[in-house]
């Protein structure tokens, strides 16, 4: 990525936060039965093809549950105090730092990425080089779940969050379409689509990929 200073934003948010967001965040029983579906579905196309390398993992709660499901799952986040936490929270698990526009992850090694509310905060001028990075650590067959939040267009930049700690990250709201279309770009064929709307009219818009790596060209 040319630009550094998104990352250190992101970063030094998380960091800040990390402990409140442990706290309020659900565990993934706690979840929606869409949601919990979808990550169960996840589960099983990507349990017999190799490791799944949960990016963005955050405390590590799903990591865990992929790991309970049968999942060879390790995590990946950009914010050493959220690997801490993971880390002290599921001594059992591998979690490392790390960024999605450089994994430190060979070529063709994973079966599986799962990317949970973990590219919001990417400008989208770089997700072509973090879809691409998806792309290249994916086995050919691999499978991939992107989820996060979508939308119009729009730009969210809060100034506090999590129990009101400062924080400086941007949340990019993408229209699911442009979603899709950059992962096929990147050379991942989209399977299933799923948006779901905010329970009551309030609040945001959600937004499930699951894709794939093709085996070989036209596959």
């Amino acid at each position: 990525m040319t630009d550094p200073f998104c990352l250190t934003e992101v970063r030094e948010s998380y960091d800040t936060v990390a402990a409140e967001y442990a706290r309020r965040v659900s565990e993934p029983a706690g979840l929606d039965p869409v949601s919990r579906a979808m990550l169960a579905a996840f589960a099983e196309l990507a349990r017999p093809l190799g490791p799944v390398a949960d990016l963005g993992c955050g405390p590590g709660k799903v990591t865990a549950h992929l790991s309970a499901l049968g999942v060879r799952a390790f995590g990946v986040d950009l914010s050493p105090r959220m690997v801490e936490l993971a880390r002290a929270a599921h001594p059992e698990l591998r979690f490392t730092t790390g960024s999605m526009t450089a994994l430190d992850i060979g070529s063709d090694e994973l079966g599986g990425i799962l990317a949970y509310y973990a590219t919001h905060h990417t400008p989208p001028r770089h997700l072509p080089t973090v879809f691409a990075e998806f792309h290249r650590t994916l086995a050919p067959g691999g499978v991939l779940m992107l989820a996060g939040h979508v939308g119009d267009g729009e730009h969210l930049r809060p100034t506090r969050a999590y129990g009101d700690h400062p924080v400086s990250y941007t949340s990019y709201l993408l229209p699911p379409d442009r979603i899709a279309g950059l992962l096929e770009e990147a050379g991942l064929v989209v399977t299933t689509r799923v948006v779901q709307e905010p329970e009551g009219g309030s609040g945001r818009r959600s937004g499930t990929f699951l894709a794939y790596r093709p085996r070989s060209c036209g596959s």
